[in-house]
């Protein structure tokens, strides 16, 4: 009894996400921005998470001109939808708008390149790829098994070390981008102004100033303070409720 609650829960659930998800493009399409805001914020309140909502979400605070929200939410699209042309596009255009102009420091070697490859999908993007793959392995393998033909057997044998490679390196690329996002802690500045210090206390001498809406890397912690690393790889200390981390 108690499992088909749960079903029916959950389809309760869906309903009401894809009906606030409804509700919330009509009163974008009605330049509601604020109403449509409310109903893709209820969406992720509820547990839900989509590229779609966020990239929506990023839109209408970009029409409402709220450069760091804009940015965090079109940020979380990307982290769930890598490499989407139209979430970068707009998130190019919402860093316009920021104030900061940081350099930024250019990553090389194989870390990068490993990087740039496992990035190409989301980490459940690779795990999905490898059941999919899975699958595909059994169909050679029963291939194999019920082929007569010898020739026909060997293409059906390769296919199946062909396909075991691409699910160990699709399992590979799942784990890799797994670990390098819980450790690449991003995040968005949202105050105003936000002084970056050399030390973690308020009577430290201020470094640099950011404004609303640059990206930095949390290092570490310490009380209410996060060390955090700019794009141009210069380091310091910001108050926690400066910035809005993307996890």
């Amino acid at each position: 009894m108690k499992n088909y609650f749960y079903i029916l829960f959950l389809m309760v659930q869906v309903a009401l996400a894809q009906d606030a998800f409804k509700e919330g493009n009509q009163n974008y399409q009605n330049e509601h921005y604020q109403e449509a805001i409310t109903n893709y914020e209820s969406i992720l309140a509820s547990g839900k998470q989509a590229p779609e909502v966020y990239f929506n979400l990023g839109n209408c605070y970009y029409k409402l001109h709220k450069i760091a929200p804009s940015i965090y939410n079109y940020e979380k699209a990307l982290v769930l939808h890598p490499n989407d042309a139209e979430i970068q596009t707009n998130l190019d255009f919402a860093r316009k708008m920021t104030i900061d102009d940081i350099k930024i420091v250019p990553k090389v070697g194989f870390a990068k390149l490993l990087e740039d490859i496992t990035s190409t999908y989301h980490y459940d993007g690779w795990a999905w790829i490898a059941i999919i793959l899975a699958f595909v392995f059994l169909g050679f393998f029963a291939g194999y098994y019920y082929a007569n033909a010898t020739q026909i057997k060997r293409v059906f044998f390769s296919g199946m070390f062909v396909v075991l490679f691409m699910i160990i390196w699709s399992l590979f690329a799942a784990l890799y981008e797994k670990n390098r996002i819980a450790e690449d802690r991003p995040a968005i500045v949202f105050a105003d102004v936000a002084p970056v210090r050399g030390e973690p206390k308020i009577s430290a001498p201020e470094s640099i100033i950011l404004h609303e809406g640059t990206k930095v890397y949390v290092l570490e912690q310490i009380a209410n303070w996060k060390k955090v690393q700019l794009t141009d790889e210069s380091t310091g200390w910001i108050q926690e409720d400066a910035i809005k981390e993307l996890k």
